[in-house]
């Protein structure tokens, strides 16, 4: 601790004593420290506004992309094939085919995927017309959902389970029609929603980053797969940058979805950066704020308490933990090299 005082005041010349950072005040520090991190976020946010209101996300049209021949239990595995027990779709009997573009449904003008969804699983499973547009025709058809039980899903999209982990599933009307996907431009006050949901993402990663490491080991050492949501290194997303660029040609929204892909990964990586920064740990950016506040902490005790200000928090009695902290990133480092070389997370 005293090598590195003595370091410290070598660097310092003549005329410079006052101007030295463990002699600013500690909101000083906190702008100094955090302008690293908030530049992270600021160029997130800059990325994600493009993407969002420009570029658009991904969403469901009301062009359809597949139709299945038959209805499969919830049960089955993803990639079960139709048997002669299954019974055949409504979709598939009515005539619908992909590329098909619905217009209207039951007498309703169909706007939305939701909107078509919700109807169709709020069916008695009484036949009723649909209207599609197929080669610059419109036909009209005779449809009848079948009533099935099928998964219930949150409001991300995801399954809902019982507590024996067990898929919820709900009888509600079932056509067997799979929606295609367009790029929709959305406002601008939708913004701060995927902000914050990339914050709170990468946040939760962040903080089970020991339980992920783990997973990560034993893949890296073992046959398990990765974990699509784990951490990765410099390396990782070197690969996914490659991957990106070499599939612009064939990518399914063009140039557009390939920009797309380009700007969110650097977003995202932005946010990651920004995220880990503010662990409050030295070496990182949060260590040292952590020790500004803690130093503003003392001296409004001080001052409460009518004591002498017990002047600036002496930083280098943290180094034995910086040193810590440090080898414990060069050893996750080290590991994420490794299972990104041996057993990569593959884009997609």
């Amino acid at each position: 601790m005293d090598q590195a005082r003595a370091q410290s005041m070598e660097e310092i010349q003549p005329g410079d004593e006052d101007r030295v950072f463990y002699k600013l005040s500690v909101p000083k520090k906190v702008v100094v420290m955090m302008g690293g991190p908030t530049m992270n976020l600021v160029i997130a946010i800059v990325l994600l506004t493009i993407t969002t209101t420009l570029l658009g996300v991904p969403a469901a049209s009301t062009t359809l992309e597949s139709v299945s021949k038959c209805v499969l239990p919830v049960s089955a595995a993803a990639d079960a094939t139709c048997s002669s027990a299954d019974p055949q779709a409504p979709a598939a009997a009515a005539g619908l085919k992909p590329g098909d573009r619905i217009l209207s449904y039951d007498g309703a003008v169909i706007s939305s995927w939701d909107s078509l969804t919700g109807r169709i699983r709020a069916s008695d499973g009484a036949a009723v017309p649909i209207v599609v547009r197929r080669g610059g025709q419109d036909l009209t058809l005779q449809i009848a959902p079948i009533l099935t039980d099928r998964p219930v899903y949150d409001s991300k999209g995801n399954a809902e389970k019982t507590a024996s982990g067990a898929v919820r599933t709900q009888r509600v009307g079932f056509l067997g029609v799979g929606a295609g996907q367009v790029l929709q431009s959305q406002s601008i006050t939708s913004v701060p929603g995927v902000v914050w949901s990339g914050l709170s993402g990468t946040a939760g990663v962040v903080l089970r980053i020991p339980q992920k490491m783990v997973g990560v080991a034993k893949a890296a050492f073992g046959t398990g797969p990765r974990d699509a949501n784990g951490p990765v290194s410099i390396v990782g997303v070197g690969r996914f940058a490659g991957e990106i660029t070499s599939d612009a040609p064939k990518s399914g929204f063009g140039l557009r979805g390939w920009l797309l892909e380009i700007l969110s990964i650097i977003a995202a990586l932005n946010i990651a950066l920004f995220i880990f920064n503010l662990i409050p740990l030295l070496p990182l950016d949060g260590g040292h704020v952590a020790g500004a506040l803690w130093e503003g902490a003392r001296r409004q005790v001080a001052r409460v308490r009518r004591k002498a200000d017990p002047g600036p928090t002496d930083v280098a009695r943290l180094l034995p933990v910086a040193y810590a902290a440090s080898a414990l990133l060069i050893a996750m480092s080290v590991l994420l090299i490794y299972a990104d070389l041996v057993n990569p997370i593959k884009f997609g």
